[in-house]
């Protein structure tokens, strides 16, 4: 091959680098981007790491406080219990939090009207963990339906865990660190209502939450 061939394909070989790299790079820019509008998009922080803006209860002191960007619940003295609820009503979300805890506790996310519960930590009525599944209340308490199956295969004792809650019409399902863990369906927890997060009376607990957020489902 001649000198001048060789520097024909070598401006080629530049051009195409100068037309493909920045177009490369472009879309590669985009398809970030719009994997992380996806990601983010319509959750709002139920949580400022501050204060508990956007949240009360009937008693907030000594139950609830902010330490250091977690939201920590705890009995007072006389082991009464306490229910810290957003100002705002939720139908059809999904919910995403991190808990934790060590020892013993009775605690949980309550959402809808009439209310239901996703329990976290040892139920006061049955004596044995039942984290992920739901409490209905009444006679019924803990369906073999919305009973959580293989728990001690992901849950983190003692460490932060990952709980992603989602209420679509009647059906209810719960992801813990990524991993489907249960599913509820009862029709009778329809109306919208508060989340809601539980110290639980009679027992001397501590409970802790942290990036909490909400995504309405339309």
């Amino acid at each position: 091959m001649n000198t001048r061939n060789q520097d024909r394909k070598s401006s080629f070989a530049a051009l195409l680098d100068s037309l493909i790299l920045p177009l490369a790079v472009t879309l590669l820019m985009h398809t970030t981007a719009f994997a992380a509008d996806n990601l983010t998009a319509g959750w709002k922080t139920l949580f400022n790491g501050k204060d508990l803006t956007g949240w009360h209860a009937p008693q907030v002191s000594p139950f609830w406080k902010v330490v250091d960007g977690v939201i920590v619940g705890e009995n007072d003295p006389q082991m009464k219990g306490s229910l810290l609820e957003t100002d705002e009503n939720y139908a059809d979300f999904i919910v995403e939090v991190e808990a934790r805890w060590e020892g013993e506790i009775d605690s949980g996310i309550m959402l809808r009207k009439p209310q239901l519960q996703l329990q976290m930590g040892v139920s006061r009525s049955l004596k044995r963990d039942m984290t992920c599944s739901f409490y209905t209340g009444g006679t019924e308490r803990y369906p073999e339906a919305g009973q959580a199956k293989d728990l001690e295969k992901t849950f983190k004792s003692g460490d932060w865990n990952h709980y992603r809650l989602q209420a679509k019409g009647s059906i209810f399902t719960v992801w813990l660190n990524g991993k489907q863990v249960s599913e509820y369906t009862n029709a009778k927890f329809s109306n919208p209502a508060p989340i809601g997060l539980q110290v639980h009376p009679g027992l001397k607990m501590k409970v802790e939450f942290r990036n909490l957020r909400v995504k309405t489902l339309h």
